[in-house]
């Protein structure tokens, strides 16, 4: 194999690591600035809506139907058939989106009803929310356009572009949320208005090196099209698995407003902690490995196809093994270090980090599925991974409605964390389901090859790790009490010695992490 996948993973990584370092920061200022309570809560869930359709018809099914047909066209036909191809695409969904944007718009009380019955209009979240998702929902007709440039831009290699587009959304976010706090009468309308101008900056972001390389011509109505009938097509099992995706996180968003006040921005900050090593390591090794696989099936090169994967498995469970194990232990120091600041206050910490707890054993089944994804839909085989993310999310989703029925029914406060739990559960079992349904072939030769023997002892140095961790950090209240200054100081300290022992651990276990990150021959 090539250092292309590496080099191109690398680029991924380091943008998504700017972004998620970015969107840290915003979040600690959102934090300050709007705390926890009723207010925040009304803008996460208006902020969610369009993010939970954009990974309907954008990120999920969208982009995993698209880019094997764009890259079987490319071979096929050349760009004179790509520039068709995305002209066609772009007017089918170009439509749909504007008719469901304006649709959700008019409907928006009904939309706050759905998603979070638990708002009234008596504390003021359900007519708030609803302001707010008026001016959030076009986010989705943006990001889903983005989405689809995105795409292009990734099957001819140009991984910068799409993987700084992010970056914008934090900085949007941070701008307008100072000038409503500081200017702005609400507040939180202004922050709104930055998720909307986010959304128009990353299109045209995108949409300007696409039109410079001849590939973005004027949106053209032929779904009839062979080729987007086929997207279509795909696209139909992936829609049906991110339907019931979207119906679990409808229920755990319906659920979660049923408690505590704060109970959505609890989860919401855990998630966002959760999210660091998923976007900057198994997203982007994923966004990269899709469009190589499909190349690589394109062209029938099976060898080529099998080491990608099994390189990418092997890379990823370095990182993703210990960041899961320092999440679980380092939960209450990183977030009372990231967040406890003004509005944001110790209960808010402690209940943020419970949740985190529960994502972190679900951060090796997020990632994987990531990254097991694409060996299925680069293929244009849907059908399996989308009747294992059914079962998975069933599984999960029913824990949850039990788990909390019984918090609710016994008045158990401050029990928020058993949806991150429920979600993580279900995570895990996809991403086992799914390495048992690969072909035989690529199991034996990932057990006979790179990483054969290495999981394990990565594994194990990920355990030392977090065994270490545990007796060397602080109490919790020495967290909740601490001032900045000694919470960033403790909290660098501990990081470094993480390092330091994971390091140790692997090169003691026989691993040599170098050797791992050079892409092997195919």
């Amino acid at each position: 194999m090539s250092q292309s996948l590496l080099r191109s993973s690398l680029l991924v990584s380091a943008w998504t690591l700017v972004s998620r370092v970015l969107g840290f920061v915003r979040d600690v200022l959102l934090a300050g600035w709007f705390g926890a309570g009723a207010g925040m809560d009304a803008f996460l869930v208006a902020f969610k809506i369009p993010n939970f359709l954009r990974r309907l018809f954008a990120e999920g099914a969208f982009s995993q139907a698209f880019v094997p047909v764009l890259a079987q066209t490319r071979e096929a036909e050349g760009e004179q058939g790509v520039r068709e191809l995305v002209a066609r695409t772009l007017g089918l969904l170009a439509t749909v989106l504007a008719l469901l944007t304006l649709a959700a718009i008019a409907g928006s009380p009904w939309l706050i009803r759905l998603f979070a019955p638990g708002f009234t209009v008596e504390d003021g979240r359900a007519t708030l929310a609803a302001g707010l998702l008026q001016i959030t929902f076009p986010y989705l007709f943006f990001i889903s356009l983005v989405a689809l440039a995105s795409a292009v831009l990734q099957t001819w290699k140009r991984f910068a572009w799409p993987a700084f587009a992010p970056v914008l959304l934090n900085l949007c976010l941070i701008g307008f949320g100072w000038w409503g706090t500081t200017h702005a009468a609400q507040p939180l309308y202004a922050l709104s208005w930055g998720v909307f101008a986010a959304g128009a900056a990353q299109l045209l972001l995108v949409a300007l090196p696409l039109w410079r390389m001849g590939l973005l011509g004027w949106p053209q109505w032929r779904w009839r099209d062979s080729r987007v009938r086929r997207i279509l097509r795909l696209m139909a099992p992936i829609v049906f698995a991110s339907s019931v995706a979207q119906l679990a996180l409808l229920v755990d968003s319906i659920l979660a407003s049923l408690l505590l006040v704060g109970s959505v921005s609890w989860l919401y900050f855990a998630d966002r902690l959760m999210e660091l090593p998923l976007g900057v390591f198994a997203i982007a090794i994923g966004t990269v490995l899709l469009p190589a696989l499909s190349a690589a099936h394109a062209r029938r090169e099976a060898a080529a196809f099998a080491a990608q994967l099994h390189w990418s498995i092997t890379v990823a469970a370095l990182i993703i093994l210990p960041a899961a194990a320092a999440l679980f232990v380092l939960a209450l120091p990183l977030v009372a270090t990231l967040f406890q600041y003004g509005e944001f206050g110790a209960v808010d910490s402690t209940m943020t980090a419970r949740a985190l707890r529960a994502y972190a054993f679900g951060l090796i089944g997020f990632s994987y599925v990531k990254i097991l994804f694409p060996a299925y839909s680069s293929r244009q085989d849907t059908r399996t991974p989308v009747r294992i993310a059914v079962m998975a999310l069933l599984i999960g989703t029913g824990f949850n409605l039990v788990a909390i029925t019984l918090v609710l029914a016994r008045d158990l406060p401050g029990m928020h964390w058993l949806l991150a739990l429920g979600t993580s559960l279900g995570a895990l079992l996809n991403a086992t389901w799914l390495w048992r349904r690969l072909p035989a072939e690529l199991r034996a030769g990932q057990a006979a090859g790179q990483g054969g023997g290495t999981l394990p002892r990565v594994a194990a140095a990920a355990l030392l790790m977090g065994a270490g961790l545990w007796l060397l950090a602080p109490a919790a209240p020495w967290w909740l009490a601490a001032g900045m200054g000694a919470r960033v100081l403790a909290l660098a300290g501990l990081i470094a010695a993480g390092l330091a022992g994971y390091l140790l651990a692997l090169l003691l276990l026989g691993v040599r992490p170098w050797a791992l990150l050079r892409p092997a021959a195919a």
